[in-house]
């Protein structure tokens, strides 16, 4: 009520009819649109939407790259009105995508309705996951890894995904034709070799037959492998969270056979240039970046 009567009292008198067409008249001003069209703040924010970035790492990632200039700075919230409250000219319609932000995660099955995977012969007391070296649970030192397999339509074709745990840095490949066992040892052992041996310290897997010649790759990169408990994704949450951003380029049913390598490389690379916020909004590519700069060569 006081900030009514200041606002439109005049004279020392307040007149309610006279209130009410100011308000209308200020209501009616054209406000300046924030990502109106044609602008350099727009044009930036586009760019992030369109390397997948969500919202709130596309504000976070202006602060960086342009500091000091507030008019290429925007609000997350102000970036989802544009995307969703907008009609002509939103970023949603310039960006021509059918969903413009990542999805969340499907419901978890209750434990009790999962079905039992027995014991693992090839799985020895020595590499379960209580048998990690402690450094790797607080994510302190570099160079442990987390992996898993995305299967594609059918049970026919695959992905191998890896993410270490430090930075968050993904690697991904497709498997060609066939995800037995040595040749997802061979295609682990190719996808680490390139590292240094200061950044092949573990990887942990689920209990997926696919990882029983798992003594294959660690013979070859020196890299230990230890297994998580069964119906256990949370002792593996980093690359669980990976695979769920995977499936936002390619949604379940996708036959990966007839994804080309490029376009897995692509993806790639924007899920490692995406700003995120438990890196403080740096980058998995700007943390590894740091680590392969003072890291030994082998």
């Amino acid at each position: 009520m006081g900030r009514e009567l200041a606002r439109n009292t005049h004279d020392g008198r307040y007149q309610a009819a006279g209130a009410q067409a100011m308000t209308l008249a200020r209501r009616s001003r054209p406000k300046p649109v924030r990502l109106g069209e044609g602008g350099e703040l727009r044009a930036a924010v586009l760019h992030r939407l369109r390397d997948r970035f969500s919202p709130e790492q596309v504000s976070h990632d202006l602060r960086r790259a342009y500091p000091g200039r507030d008019d290429m700075q925007v609000s997350h919230e102000t970036i989802y009105q544009a995307l969703y409250v907008q009609g002509k000219g939103s970023l949603r319609e310039e960006l021509a995508l059918e969903k413009a932000l990542r999805s969340g995660r499907s419901t978890r099955r209750p434990r009790s309705k999962l079905p039992s995977r027995g014991g693992r012969s090839w799985i020895g007391a020595e590499a379960h996951i209580s048998q990690r070296p402690p450094e790797a649970a607080d994510r302190a030192v570099p160079g442990h890894w987390e992996g898993d397999l995305v299967i594609g339509a059918g049970g026919k074709s695959a992905l191998v995904t890896l993410v270490e745990r430090a930075t968050r840095y993904a690697l991904i490949r497709r498997l060609p034709m066939t995800h037995d066992a040595a040749t997802v040892a061979a295609t682990l052992v190719e996808m680490m070799s390139s590292l240094p041996e200061s950044l092949r310290r573990s990887l942990t897997w689920d209990q997926g037959s696919e990882m029983a010649t798992h003594a294959t790759f660690t013979l070859a990169t020196g890299c230990g492998v230890y297994f998580a408990d069964p119906h256990s994704p949370w002792q593996r949450g980093t690359n669980e969270n990976t695979n769920g951003l995977v499936r936002d380029f390619h949604s379940k049913g996708t036959d990966f056979n007839q994804v080309s390598d490029e376009d897995i490389a692509e993806m790639e690379r924007l899920l490692n240039i995406r700003p995120r916020q438990t890196l403080d909004w740096d980058t998995p590519a700007d943390r590894l970046r740091e680590l392969l700069d003072v890291a030994p060569t082998t």
